[in-house]
């Protein structure tokens, strides 16, 4: 408390000089209205003071005052107010919130400078005259030497006092409203809360993208590096076959990642740009959109360069929507790198419109036990079930025989 009074005294001064104009534009019309000369000097006048109140308040309404009294709040009382997501347009509720604070902060400030003014000169006037011991008049009564000038500076003193509690009341008062009024309204909260989710749908949907692509291609590194290592003596044709595919799956990983990156950078230096409010100016866009995302027309390449022999059965996709094509196209590229890790033999691969569905299936032989959940401490199987969920669809991933089969039925068009 004795660290934050002065300050919070400070404070409410500051409320009482922003008053300071309107209680004297209200003197000037209240003697005007009444045919009197206004004492600008002196604007005390209870009544005036309760007439412009009602402007103070339609100021807050109008004028953008909150960056001020949240400046305020913080700066002078202490109050921790939580700053409010930037908007484009001002709420009536935040204009009401606004102003109830702001005709606080005024009219509690007006009164207790006023109560500063006044008693503080008192106090010290008592005080010299027990000291001096002259006779004086005090309020219109003859303080004498004393008993009677004792008495006064007593009373000097008790009104002293009085107003540090005052001040002290009034400050703890403010600052308590402030987070109320000055914070954040329930529809701001919403606002905020949405625009935390879809950034978090973002970045989850950018770590998919990530594993999906990047897992894929080191899994054909892996393969066709063992692959040349074996046959780079008797069979140089073929480990250049090998090293080729290792070549292109590398850049195509590291162009995806480099994408990545530059998204998620882009998106920081977004939200440091804007004084760490989390990006909300920013326009609503989906960060893994910023680059051509692979759909199903692009399955003839995932085979080619994917290192294993894939036997691709591929329908007419055109029907396909694209949201549906890109998030397939991920379902097989995660099923086709379970199966090159997990089994050998030939992997074929199926995708066909039937109806009003699209039907996948990736089936390979000699697979070890549950290869399709993916690496270990990864997210395959759990990632491919996340997509086809977010498509209403369905997925089933088990033994097949010898090997594993993943079939995967996802509807054309959203249903509710």
């Amino acid at each position: 408390m004795r660290k934050t009074l002065p300050r919070r005294w400070a404070g409410l001064v500051v409320g009482g000089a922003l008053l300071m104009p309107y209680m004297m534009v209200g003197v000037l019309i209240s003697g005007l209205l009444r045919g009197e000369s206004a004492n600008l000097m002196l604007p005390a006048q209870l009544g005036v003071f309760g007439a412009v109140l009602p402007v103070v308040a339609a100021t807050g309404l109008f004028l953008p005052v909150r960056g001020l009294s949240v400046n305020a709040a913080q700066g002078l009382f202490g109050a921790r107010v939580e700053t409010p997501p930037r908007q484009a347009g001002r709420s009536w509720q935040e204009r009401r919130r606004t102003a109830a604070w702001f005709t606080a902060h005024l009219a509690v400030g007006g009164v207790v400078s006023g109560c500063t003014l006044a008693i503080v000169p008192f106090t010290l006037y008592t005080l010299a005259l027990a000291v001096t011991g002259r006779p004086a008049r005090v309020v219109g009564v003859l303080a004498t030497q004393g008993w009677s000038a004792v008495g006064w500076a007593a009373g000097g003193l008790v009104l002293l006092a009085a107003l540090v509690g005052m001040a002290a009341g009034a400050g703890e008062l403010l600052a308590g409203l402030a987070p109320v009024l000055l914070g954040p309204t329930p529809a701001e909260r919403l606002a905020a809360a949405e625009e935390h989710a879809r950034t978090l749908a973002e970045r989850n949907r950018l770590a998919r993208e990530l594993h999906d692509s990047v897992g894929h291609a080191l899994s054909v590194v892996t393969l066709q590096a063992a692959a040349a290592g074996r046959v780079l003596d008797r069979d140089p044709a073929t480990a250049r076959t090998a090293l080729a595919a290792i070549e292109q799956s590398a850049r195509t990983a590291l162009e995806d990642l480099d994408h990545a990156l530059g998204v998620l950078r882009d998106d920081s230096d977004d939200s440091d740009d804007n004084g760490g409010d989390g990006g909300h100016d920013r326009p609503d866009r989906d960060i893994t959109d910023i680059a051509p995302r692979p759909t199903l027309a692009d399955l003839g390449e995932l085979a080619a360069t994917s290192g294993a022999r894939v036997r691709p059965e591929v329908g007419d996709l055109s029907a396909v929507p694209a949201v549906v094509s890109r998030e397939a196209y991920r379902i097989l590229q995660e099923a086709l790198t379970n199966a090159i890790r997990h089994g050998h033999g030939p992997v074929r691969l199926t995708a066909a419109v039937q109806g009003a569905d699209l039907r996948l299936e990736v089936t390979n032989e000699g697979a070890q036990a549950a290869p399709a959940g993916g690496r270990a401490g990864g997210r395959g199987l759990p990632g491919m079930r996340e997509r086809v969920r977010l498509l209403r669809g369905d997925l089933h991933a088990g033994p097949a025989g010898t090997g594993w089969r993943v079939t995967v039925r996802l509807p054309l068009r959203s249903t509710p």
